[in-house]
């Protein structure tokens, strides 16, 4: 039904009606006063001090017993679901894939902790914890808790060369961030991250990964954080190459890509293999997806013969303190010399990548998530709980930051992973390497190591989406591409904020430009009225360019003017101020103006600033009505 809100400010009568009104106008039917705002006129009670601090505990008490309901406590701590229907082969599933992905995460953890600068024990040092902590809190079965690529990186990059303490306590840091992060829910925060954003990221990180691993593979020195300084200082020391550790690192990458491929690889047509061909194709596979580890072995076994012998053509790792790391608090200070460096000291040096790295490792978690969820909705908030206590609890075994890796959540996702409690087999492994094995990691040659790297990060280039892209909205091309460059050629957290900040700015301009329809129509009264009708909320950005256009368009055709408000669904004092003007405008011209359909909420908000003539009609008969009546008046 239509309604008209007549200014009263200047009312004259004895007993003064409401602000606004809603009036029959000429015999026709204005309808009801169902959009009116009402308010109750009186002096508020002051509450008191001791009320506030009395009505506290209440509050707390609430908050505390909707938290211990049980569905928010099987939320919070997802075994509780699962481990009701665990069975036998469930516990195969876990054993088979646990152990699978064991044996590709201590090869990659020993290279990971190359990536960040550190020693490659503390690779090993964030690949056991983590993984038994996210067993029982983390909502994803696929997902291997431990060092990433892009984690490893991002922790290079912040550190720069400050050393292992620095490494824990940015583990340390990273996980209360996040685990605050997910305690007030800013899960959604990784909305403002774009696919084309994240592919330029991602894809920066793997070309950035694969030059930091060249100094390794071609056995010379390098440094440097960005891509251009790390491939400068690589020129500068390619005098020095080592022939010996080039022509194996090339070996390496070889194998490992063919074995990759070999993985694809069946006997027989698929669903109709006999038992034999059943048990070739799983063996071809298994050894495919052990690649890595079949390949440190190898060269850990040659390494040691050509060490035994006096011959060490090639860099080897060298010593690894044998045993499991001592479980202490998280280095808090640090002495260099006679000075003591303090906490806040240690932050400061740390910088921006504080807060950077724990949001990228939770895009990166949230990833492989969805890769492998099948449909299925991801909590991103217990995903940030879950990771933020993992990398809590690595800290006091002297890790650095993790998350969950997408190679690895591959491999665990294929070897049939039926539960988080795979993490259990994996945690075991690394802890089996640390307490026998280290004395035969010393063997292994580093470009081995960087070949590992760089066989698996390689396929992290997304080329393969710039097509769709490009198919479906060039435009978006422009923050993959911006965000790609800026994370080559600066830091990587400075280069990830230009591709978000492209998004909010792309974001803001479809806001402050709505895209408005305009037609010329003709009710069933024969009367002709332009009908506008923009596709989105009216808000402090947006109105001034709504406004002008109606007002151009109005004053061109000279005729009643309808904004259809159904595809409106918010607006603010900004907006109510422009249409008060607006409507001022139009009366003046004494040219009808209506809007149709528009939300209770938002007739509340514009009524709030007294808007002239501020008409409101919500079907077809009431407008009907409205134009024959201003064609009535106007002859």
């Amino acid at each position: 039904m239509p309604t008209k809100m007549i200014d009263d400010s200047t009312n004259t009568t004895p007993l003064p009606l409401s602000k606004f009104r809603h009036l029959d106008h000429d015999g026709v039917n204005i309808g009801s006063n169902e959009f009116i705002l009402v308010e109750t006129v009186g002096r508020k009670r002051k509450v008191s001090v001791k009320e506030k601090v009395d009505s506290f505990y209440p509050w707390v008490e609430r908050k505390f017993n909707r938290f211990c309901t049980v569905k928010t406590i099987t939320r919070r701590l997802p075994f509780l679901n699962w481990m009701k229907s665990y069975s036998t082969e469930d516990a195969v599933g876990d054993l088979v894939a646990g152990v699978t992905v064991g044996l590709t995460v201590i090869p990659q953890s020993l290279a990971y902790a190359n990536i960040a600068g550190l020693p490659a024990e503390y690779g090993l040092y964030g690949s056991f914890l983590g993984a038994l902590m996210y067993i029982f809190l983390g909502s994803c079965k696929d997902v291997p808790m431990g060092p990433t690529a892009i984690c490893s990186i991002l922790t290079f990059q912040t550190l720069h060369g400050l050393g292992p303490e620095y490494g824990i306590l940015l583990c340390f840091l990273s996980g209360v961030i996040q685990l605050l992060m997910g305690i007030v829910g800013l899960g959604i925060i990784i909305d403002f991250v774009s696919g084309p954003v994240s592919s330029g990221f991602t894809s920066a990180v793997a070309i950035l990964i694969v030059s930091s691993q060249i100094k390794d593979l071609i056995g010379i020195t390098a440094q440097g954080s960005t891509f251009v300084e790390i491939w400068t200082s690589i020129f500068k020391d390619i005098s020095n190459i080592q022939l010996w550790d080039t022509i194996a690192g090339i070996i390496c990458i070889v194998i490992l890509i063919a074995m990759r491929h070999m993985a694809e690889f069946r006997i027989g047509e698929e669903g109709n293999e006999t038992r034999s061909q059943k048990f070739i194709n799983k063996a071809i596979w298994l050894i495919a997806t052990s690649r890595n580890c079949i390949l440190v072995i190898v060269s850990a076994v040659i390494g040691y013969y050509l060490y035994e012998h006096g011959e060490t053509p090639v860099k080897l790792i060298g010593h690894i303190p044998p045993g499991l790391p001592s479980i202490q608090l998280p280095p808090f200070s640090v002495q260099h010399g006679n000075e003591t460096i303090g906490f806040l000291e240690m932050c400061s040096e740390l910088g921006s990548g504080i807060i950077v790295l724990p949001i990228i490792a939770l895009l990166e978690n949230i990833a492989v998530c969805k890769a492998f969820a099948n449909g299925k909705a991801t909590d991103a908030t217990q995903e940030l709980i879950a990771i933020g206590l993992c990398n809590i609890g690595n800290s006091f075994v002297q890790s650095f930051p993790g998350s969950g890796s997408l190679s690895r959540s591959a491999v665990n996702n294929s070897s049939g992973v039926r539960t988080p409690l795979g993490g259990l087999y994996t945690g075991v492994l690394v802890i089996i390497a640390l307490l026998f094995f280290t004395p035969c990691f010393y063997f292994i040659p580093k470009t081995s190591l960087a070949a590992v790297i760089i066989a698996a990060v390689v396929f992290m280039v997304e080329v393969r989406v710039v097509k769709p892209i490009w198919r479906s909205k060039k435009s978006d091309l422009i923050p993959g591409i911006v965000t790609f460059i800026a994370c080559l050629v600066l830091r990587l957290e400075i280069g990830i904020l230009i591709g978000i900040g492209l998004n909010l700015v792309s974001i803001l301009y479809h806001a402050a430009r709505p895209k408005i329809s305009m037609e010329i129509k003709t009710s069933r009264a024969g009367v002709d009225y332009l009908l506008l009708t923009p596709d989105r909320c009216l808000i402090f950005p947006s109105v001034d360019y709504v406004s002008g256009l109606v007002t151009k368009h109005s004053i061109k055709q000279g005729i009643p003017v309808v904004i259809d408000c159904s595809h409106i669904y918010g607006a603010d004092f900004t907006a109510a101020k422009v249409v008060e003007v607006l409507t001022k405008d139009f009366s003046r011209r004494r040219q009808p103006l209506f809007f149709f359909n528009l939300k209770s909420s938002i007739v509340s908000i514009f009524e709030g600033v007294q808007p002239k003539d501020f008409v409101v009609y919500y079907n077809e008969n009431d407008l009907d009505n409205l134009l024959l009546n201003y064609r009535c008046r106007n002859g």
